[in-house]
């Protein structure tokens, strides 16, 4: 044991003989895994997901992050419990414990999520670079080179991560004076919403309150503008109604999948192990979590969402709803509705017509949509700014009443650019670790290092790789395409809470450590509680994947595969007998 360890074991020991003030204050000084929880769910998808979400729901469903975040901690916290109480790493635990097939799955899972999480980090910070502080352009070259210095940057944190000593602390204090500026940032917008009384502590708390129905039905205020159209055409009505739900059940799956997702339950006991905490560390893992993680979480997602709800919920801005074609064509909700405004030009207009606007090049198909949107009502072309793809240029038009234009386009952009450039940094880390322990090489600095190169290397190609289909590379919005990622991650977050949740009653890794009496009994429902909520969520994520004609038939196959693989590996173990206990206990002695 380190000097290093053994004297903060001391503290703890120290503080705790003295009382509650002592020991919170011991833990304030010695907390770090939860600040790097924190700096990866603060990331693109959690903004992308909370201002979408805001759009479409408005302050009612800010419930929806509060239950996400509990269940999430909860689940951490049995992780943590379980890693300090064995010392052992999660992946052998789980492969000599549970099922060789559910570790091979959670450590591929997390490789995965990794790299393709990390690619919309990279297209978030270079849109705020450029839309909100004015750095960089359109072309490739611009991509290229920002794209680099940006991916150089997160890569140095990291390596700095990686090695022991200042540079390791001078890496924490970077993540929290992060945290700190996101947090900053964020409650600065929704102070200005209440500073105005534009929304009331009534509306948020009322909104704080569960409310399922939300699944499948609009908002009342956007309810109330599909009613208005149903009078006079039910079909345009129903269309609109299907693009509401589908957008608001992709952002209710984006927000519960990034609150936390399946690599930080690799990040969080593997960071913990790397600074050799064990079991007096326990009660510092979980205040850790709760002062690092939710309590940030929550203050940051809630004003997103609050800021964004008063900003577009069931609103549409002067140019969208002009009557003059070339006005509507500069609207920001007009170039994230195209998509939409094609699909509802094809149920009104004749097949020759449908046929000769998909022909159209770009520009004039552009000015085509723009006259077609000035004789829509004034009701759907709210409905179209509703489920239009957001960016982070438009939330940050709430602050420019306190700050003016260009101050409060800076405030947004650094908060967005934070929030992408940590997350990226703790990708690039976590990616490190599963690479390394995939090697078998966990305390390889080398192999930890070629793991957050690699996905540093994936990153930094995300104007190759993220298309929207068209010819332009991409969308209006880069912000949607965290909730494309955040899909993924939900479908494969189970994996993760159902191996755990075996590692948490197993008497034969916790030994004495597992808990009994009614601690089990709690622990036991707090956790089939996280393990129900991941499998509803995944649900949700297949069945809306499922109908897509790109990736539904992949999705399904995956599953099924995964399944029919995990079920072997139970069967194998079952099988296996005494023979199977054996080798896992050699296996742990070692």
């Amino acid at each position: 044991m380190s000097d290093k360890v053994r004297s903060n074991r001391d503290i703890l020991v120290s503080a705790q003989e003295k009382g509650i003030f002592a020991t919170c204050f011991a833990y304030l000084r010695l907390s770090g895994p939860g600040w790097l929880q924190a700096a990866i769910t603060l990331g693109g998808g959690s903004l992308a997901g909370a201002l979408y979400l805001g759009i479409l729901g408005g302050p009612k469903m800010l419930w929806l992050q509060l239950v996400a975040i509990v269940i999430g901690v909860i689940m951490l916290a049995a992780i943590s419990y379980v890693t300090l109480s064995t010392g052992k790493r999660p992946y052998h635990a789980i492969n000599e414990h549970v099922n060789p097939v559910l570790g091979v799955g959670w450590i591929t899972a997390t490789i995965l999520a990794n790299m393709i999480w990390i690619i919309p980090q990279y297209s978030l910070s270079f849109d705020s670079l450029q839309t909100s502080l004015g750095v960089g352009s359109d072309s490739v070259l611009s991509k290229i080179l920002v794209s680099a210095v940006i991916g150089l940057l997160a890569f140095a944190f990291v390596a700095m991560s990686f090695l022991p000593g200042m540079l390791s602390k001078l890496f924490d204090l970077f993540l929290k004076l992060v945290i700190g500026t996101v947090v900053v940032c964020f409650v600065i917008a929704a102070y200005v919403i209440f500073k105005e009384g534009a929304i009331s502590w009534t509306e948020v708390l009322s909104g704080c309150i569960p409310n399922l129905s939300q699944w499948n039905n609009p908002a009342p205020e956007i309810q109330t503008l599909i009613d208005g159209l149903a009078a006079n055409n039910i079909d345009v009505a129903n269309f609109w109604e299907e693009k509401v739900i589908e957008g608001q059940q992709s952002s209710i799956i984006g927000v519960t999948a990034t609150a936390v997702g399946i690599n930080m339950t690799f990040l969080l006991p593997y960071s913990m192990l790397a600074r050799k905490w064990d079991k007096p560390f326990r009660g510092l893992a979980r205040f850790d979590l709760i002062t690092a993680l939710a309590i940030p979480y929550i203050i940051v997602m809630t004003c997103i969402l609050i800021t964004s709800a008063h900003a577009f919920h069931g609103k549409a801005d002067a140019a969208l709803l002009n009557s003059d074609p070339a006005v509507i064509a500069t609207s920001n909700f007009f170039k994230g509705s195209k998509k939409n405004l094609i699909a509802r030009y094809e149920i009104s207009q004749s097949a020759e017509e449908v046929a000769a606007l998909n022909e159209m090049e770009k520009a004039e198909q552009t000015t085509a949509l723009a006259v077609f949107a000035s004789e829509l009502s004034e009701e759907e072309r709210k409905l179209a700014a509703t489920v239009a793809k957001p960016n982070v240029k438009q939330l940050a038009v709430t602050l420019a009443p306190l700050l003016g234009e260009k101050n409060a386009s800076l405030v947004f952009g650094i908060g967005a650019l934070a929030m992408a450039f940590s997350t990226m940094i703790i990708l690039m880390m976590i990616n490190g670790y599963a690479v390394a322990e995939v090697m078998g090489r966990y305390d390889s600095t080398g192999w930890r290092l070629v793991g957050a190169l690699a996905a540093c290397l994936v990153g930094f190609f995300w104007w190759v790789l993220w298309k929207d289909g068209q010819e332009n590379w991409l969308g209006d919005s880069k912000t949607w395409l965290m909730i494309v990622a955040s899909t993924f991650g939900a479908i494969l977050l189970p994996i993760a809470y159902v191996a755990f949740f075996a590692l948490m009653n197993s008497r034969k890794l916790l030994g004495d450590a597992k808990p009994t009496g009614w601690r089990m009994v709690v622990w036991n429902v707090l956790m089939a509680i996280g393990v129900f909520g991941a499998f509803v969520q995944a649900v949700g994520a297949i069945l809306t994947r499922a109908g897509d004609e790109a990736s539904g038939s992949f999705v399904i196959g995956g599953i099924a595969t995964f399944s029919l693989l995990a079920l072997v590996g139970f069967s194998a173990r079952f099988v296996g007998g005494n023979s199977a206990e054996r080798n896992s206990t050699e296996d742990g002695n070692e």
